[in-house]
Formats: C-alpha cells, sequence, structure tokens
C-alpha cells in the first residue's frame, strides 16, 4: 500500500503545482505580456541574427587559428 499513497501524493503535488501556476510569479509576468509590435520584433530578430554571426565568425577564426596558426608556431617553437 506504500507506493500506492506515494503515487497518490505525488499526483495530488502536480495536480497542485498546475492549479497554482497562474497565481504567483508566472502568472504576473503573463498578465503583464502583450505582443511585440513589428518594429520591436524585427529589432530583435536583426540583434539575434548579428550575434548568431558573430558568434560563428569568432569560432571559425578560432577554428583558423588552431588549424593553420599553431601548427606553424609550433614548428618555430620545437625545430
Amino acid at each position: 500500500m506504500e507506493l500506492v499513497q506515494k503515487t497518490w501524493e505525488y499526483q495530488r503535488r502536480i495536480e497542485e503545482f498546475f492549479r497554482n501556476i497562474g497565481k504567483g510569479r508566472i502568472g504576473r509576468v503573463t498578465k503583464m505580456a502583450r505582443r511585440p509590435t513589428s518594429d520591436e520584433y524585427s529589432k530583435v530578430v536583426f540583434i539575434t541574427g548579428l550575434g548568431v554571426l558573430l558568434i560563428g565568425a569568432f569560432g571559425f577564426f578560432v577554428y583558423y587559428v588552431m588549424t593553420q596558426w599553431l601548427p606553424e608556431l609550433w614548428r618555430i617553437l620545437n625545430p
């Protein structure tokens, strides 16, 4: 019977969590949220795309340095 009681208690906690989801911090944020304007949306998309490009360029630069410059530097430093 212990397993059944634990299962019912777990089910009760899950149901309580979902019943209170709109009352705490999440509920306040959800009530204040609104749909962004097209101008706000395009700015967010532009900044996000710029960030992705910058991170990708940095990753490519690190890859290039590791594959091209480091072996040469290693050969110069260790004759």
